[in-house]
């Protein structure tokens, strides 16, 4: 595991399908670490149980799903929270803690941001960090991909294209100052922005979608 912000741990890549890697991401805090996404990297137990453990895993959508949800169940303790849409593909693992499905507060600060298209339970969070900068967390909604240009994730006989356009537009009004994905496809899964940053990649990834 790397920091990528002094409160954000990135955990080590991994490759569930050619060309497509991912993270899982840590996020420290007083009132207990959240795992957004998920990891089977047994390397990252020792450090995640050095910086404090797991009060909360949060998946972005069902394609984050497999057998450590019960793993990290069993060594931290960890409550799983996931859209209610994608209850079923979870279940097959460990029933989840907390369902989801309006945008708003979650607990402590996290923000649900339902973004349906690139699946129909597809879920955003947003939330400030200790240096008072806003991260987002995009699950496959929207992830980076080569030479650090974002796209939306649209897979054919998959994804519903209208609804994913609509949850960019959506994505498009908030501010985040970094932008963490889940799978993505370049060198990295996150990027800090400045000034415009947001809306010019946003607008590129809406563009591209078509």
């Amino acid at each position: 595991m790397q920091a990528v912000m002094p409160d954000l741990w990135e955990t080590e890549t991994e490759h569930p399908a050619p060309g497509l890697t991912t993270h899982a991401y840590l996020l420290t805090r007083p009132q207990g670490n959240i795992l957004f996404y998920n990891t089977s990297c047994p390397s990252a137990w020792p450090v995640i149980e050095e910086l404090g453990g797991i009060t909360w895993q949060l998946l972005s959508h069902e394609d984050e799903v497999g057998s450590s949800l019960e793993t990290i169940r069993q060594r931290f303790g960890a409550k799983l929270g996931i859209h209610e849409a994608e209850r079923e593909a979870a279940a097959r693992f460990r029933e989840p803690d907390l369902l989801f499905s309006e945008p708003g507060p979650l607990f402590d600060g996290v923000q649900i941001i339902p973004t349906p298209g690139h699946t129909p339970g597809s879920t955003c969070f947003q939330v400030i960090g200790q240096q008072g900068l806003c991260y987002l967390f995009t699950g496959d909604t929207l992830y980076r991909g080569k030479h650090g240009v974002w796209r939306a994730g649209m897979i054919d006989g998959h994804s519903n294209r209208s609804q994913l356009r609509s949850s960019l537009q959506l994505l498009r009004t908030l501010s985040p100052d970094v932008v963490i994905s889940s799978a993505f496809t370049g060198e990295a899964g996150y990027q800090q922005l400045a000034g415009n940053d947001w809306q010019v990649l946003v607008d590129t990834a809406l563009d591209k979608l078509g």
